[in-house]
């Protein structure tokens, strides 16, 4: 076996790759911005390294990658089964691996108090590729915080010429939640479908209109970019109408500082019972998880949406609105109706498992009609 040095242009999706004694951890928001950041949620999202994956050129039959994953316990909830690289070979999905062990964090949800213990790393090989020479993504768990230690494989490896870049920013269904797998999250399989380098900049629960991700955005190169807002904001009760108005325009200039001409998509939220007509904020149903099960509920007063509270369809509204007024000077900047990609009768026969996150069957509808609706169309 041969040791492949871990550099830049093997990995893609990551803005940035922090070196440690051991590897290196990706990151999918600049160092910048996440000393900007205080909230921990956010910290543990921007490291998991959902859309970020090893890509490379191989005649190899074997392949090994070795990590060091650090895994999420949540008391009182159900155990959550180990992070899945996937591997695609010629963008066909071939096989699945995990590493057990690894570092643990311990979250005890009631208090937000966490704990570390101390893991070793692990290695997940694949074999039987073949000795033609073929294109190899391998795609870290997008759920899992993962530290690249080691990359190996039989024959000499070449990193595969960049395609165009679609740069997208979302909420936790973005991230990846209740998908299958890394490379079957809605985005990734978009991606796939139309053949573009994604970098997928979905943050669970901190899709909320923060400066410095509007930075990351600008700076970061692309040939289409997509924001999907609105169900953090409502879930969180971050703001009121007010303040949510000027502050998706606030994120759209920052974006257009770097980016005056590229396609741009603004993305409504998807269709979400709990939330379309109540304002957040949204909390764990207690009493599903007494019976060991997780789900979601929205604890708000409808009757507050007077007062400027915000439910997924006012979100929806303002968002249609804005860009109907900004792009008379932005022909480059269109609206998408989250409910075209998941909507009411998707609901009905393919409901929310959690009642907030689609099932891995919606991933892959989602998927297809954003491929087919947004990327296919523009050209990427």
């Amino acid at each position: 076996m041969i040791d492949i040095p871990l550099t830049a242009d093997l990995v893609r999706g990551a803005l940035e790759l922090e070196r440690t004694g051991r590897g290196l951890v990706p990151h999918r928001l600049p160092a910048r911005a996440r000393a900007q950041n205080s909230d921990p949620r956010l910290a543990m999202a921007e490291a998991q390294p959902a859309g970020v994956r090893l890509r490379f050129r191989t005649t190899a039959d074997v392949v090994e990658l070795e990590t060091l994953p650090t895994k999420q316990v949540y008391a009182g909830a159900p155990p959550r089964p180990d992070g899945v690289y996937d591997l695609l070979v010629d963008g066909e999905l071939t096989a699945q691996a995990s590493v057990a062990g690894g570092h643990t964090l311990n979250v005890d949800m009631a208090t937000g108090a966490s704990s570390l213990t101390t893991g070793s790393s692990g290695v997940v090989r694949f074999a039987g590729l073949g000795g033609q020479p073929k294109d190899v993504e391998l795609w870290l768990p997008h759920n899992e915080l993962t530290e690249l230690v080691a990359l190996r494989t039989d024959a000499p490896v070449e990193a595969v010429p960049g395609r165009r870049v679609w740069l997208h920013h979302g909420s936790s269904i973005s991230h990846g939640s209740n998908a299958a797998s890394p490379a079957t999250t809605w985005p990734a399989l978009a991606a796939t479908a139309a053949g573009v380098d994604l970098v997928n900049l979905g943050f669970s629960g901190n899709a909320l209109l923060d400066p410095f991700t509007a930075r990351a955005l600008r700076d970061t190169p692309a040939d289409l970019i997509s924001v999907k807002l609105g169900i953090n904001v409502v879930n969180a009760d971050l703001m009121r109408l007010r303040a949510f108005g000027p502050a998706v325009h606030g994120f759209l200039d920052t974006i257009r500082d770097g980016h005056p001409d590229t396609p741009l998509v603004v993305v409504s939220p998807l269709y979400c019972p709990i939330h379309e007509q109540t304002p957040g904020p949204g909390d764990f149903d207690h009493a599903a998880l007494a019976a060991g099960e997780l789900r979601f509920r929205a604890t708000g007063d409808p009757a507050e949406r007077a007062a400027g509270k915000l439910t997924l369809e006012v979100i929806r509204a303002e968002l249609a609105r804005i860009v109907t007024q900004r792009q008379a000077e932005d022909p480059n900047l269109s609206y998408l109706d989250g409910r075209s990609l998941y909507g009411e009768a998707d609901f009905a026969d393919l409901p929310l498992p959690d009642d907030l996150h689609p099932c891995p069957a919606a991933h892959r509808r989602i998927g297809a009609r954003f491929a087919s609706r947004v990327l296919d169309f523009k050209g990427a």
